[in-house]
């Protein structure tokens, strides 16, 4: 990787942030060896580094008939969309992961269409797909065929809200050109 700065805005230093950010922080660098580039560059603004995360964790961490790999593959299928390096790279990693395939992230950020993946996750990709780029054009049909495949109303709700918040994380990590950390590259493979 090159040298490049992480964000186009400051970017605190540790010791300068409030002790919870600080100490979550510390926390994940504890989990994953490493300060993910997303916590340094959210750190800038306190509040909504706080609320970034709190819904984050809400929609990623909770438990549910959608697994946590596939919130990772909404993750993955819509910020590649949105043209998203950090978050196709940083999620992918996460992906491989949870989904415990190395090849998985690559497919799904490519062409999830063409992804080894089920027809229940293709049908949810669809959704979370049009959610992040026509959300307007949601209607019923498309929670008809969600609930085809067994999602009930909670999870449209859930891939929903996945897609529209990763769109928000998208656009700031966009606007802030944030930088994937080299980690995320190997992880999983």
């Amino acid at each position: 990787m090159t040298n490049l700065p992480i964000s186009r805005f400051p970017v605190p230093t540790l010791a300068d942030l409030p002790d919870d950010i600080r100490t979550r922080i510390e926390a994940v660098q504890e989990k994953a060896g490493f300060v993910p580039n997303v916590f340094l560059t959210l750190a800038h603004r306190p509040d909504e580094f706080r609320a970034f995360f709190a819904y984050h964790d809400a929609l990623m961490e909770k438990e549910g008939s959608i697994t946590k790999a596939e919130r990772e593959m909404i993750v993955v299928a819509t910020s590649n969309l949105n043209q998203c390096q950090y978050c196709v790279v940083s999620h992918g990693a996460i992906l491989r992961i949870r989904a415990k395939d190395p090849l998985i992230a690559d497919q799904v950020a490519v062409n999830y269409r063409k992804a080894d993946i089920t027809p229940r996750q293709r049908a949810m990709l669809d959704f979370a797909v049009k959610v992040s780029v026509n959300a307007q054009e949601v209607g019923e049909a498309d929670l008809n065929a969600l609930r085809t495949h067994g999602f009930d109303d909670e999870d449209i709700w859930d891939i929903a809200a996945i897609a529209a918040f990763f769109s928000l994380s998208n656009r700031m990590a966009n606007v802030t050109n944030m930088r994937p950390n080299s980690e995320f590259y190997a992880m999983g493979r």
